[in-house]
């Protein structure tokens, strides 16, 4: 059964929502901001762990977002997940300072191509169980295609069956954003959800365009349940107007 999953998304320091396809390192002024909290990242972190609200993760964009994420992994030890920017080098920290599971994407693909070697000495070094490997691509010619650094650069790497079997055999879940409806609100990727059903065999959230209740019935009718779904811009506790919330928890009460 399709469950809501929350997020923290980080950019300098703040919980922000951005538009996922606006994030360009050569142009800040491009940047889309859709919110900007008042609010700390311990306020999201200790909300989401009094409503039992499982399998979140935080996501530093950028630089300058260690202190925050840390700050939102000490709100709820080994509560959240936590990724942007994970390697080799600190994972293991990162799962010292209380992450449940590290999340990784860019670290795979170096130079954009795909290095199975780093995915299985990065499974070898946290477990499996704490490894989620963040598929999130863009839409290209009908296929989706893994994009990384804050999603500008699409990688070798095609989402289909064949490469999320391979992926699986080393991490426990995936996080698939899809990028070109990321912050939009204008409705998921209801193709990609659908596949995703029918391709996934472990825990999977997906994020982007979610904008009111009716998608998580969406996500979970497509998916057969087998696909969980973050809302961002359109969440009350993010400046958006198109989901409560409580409305949220009280799904995850009702789909147990």
């Amino acid at each position: 059964m399709t469950r809501f999953n929350g997020c923290i998304d980080l950019h300098h320091g703040k919980v922000k929502q951005i538009v996922g396809g606006s994030l360009l390192d050569d142009s800040p002024d491009q940047l889309t901001t859709n919110f900007v909290s008042e609010e700390s990242p311990s306020f999201y972190s200790r909300l989401y762990k009094e409503n039992e609200v499982t399998r979140c993760h935080v996501i530093k964009l950028g630089p300058n977002n260690d202190e925050a994420a840390k700050e939102a992994l000490a709100a709820w030890p080994q509560g959240l997940q936590v990724g942007g920017g994970i390697t080799l080098e600190n994972a293991q920290q990162w799962l010292s300072y209380g992450a449940s599971k590290v999340i990784v994407t860019s670290y795979l693909f170096p130079g954009a191509k795909f290095s199975k070697e780093r995915l299985v000495q990065l499974c070898e070094l946290v477990g499996k169980d704490r490894l989620v490997v963040d598929v999130s691509c863009r839409k290209k010619n009908d296929k989706w295609v893994v994009a990384m650094d804050k999603w500008q650069t699409m990688t070798d790497m095609e989402v289909n069956k064949d490469t999320l079997d391979m992926l699986s055999q080393y991490c426990s879940e995936f996080l698939i954003h899809a990028a070109d409806v990321e912050g939009l609100c204008n409705g998921i990727d209801e193709a990609l959800v659908e596949r995703l059903g029918e391709w996934v065999t472990i825990p999977t959230t997906y994020a982007g365009g979610g904008r009111s209740m009716e998608d998580l019935k969406l996500v979970d009718k497509l998916s057969n349940g087998k696909v969980d779904l973050t809302f961002g811009s359109a969440l009350d506790i993010f400046g958006g107007n198109g989901v409560t919330f409580q409305e949220c928890v009280e799904w995850n009460q009702q789909h147990k």
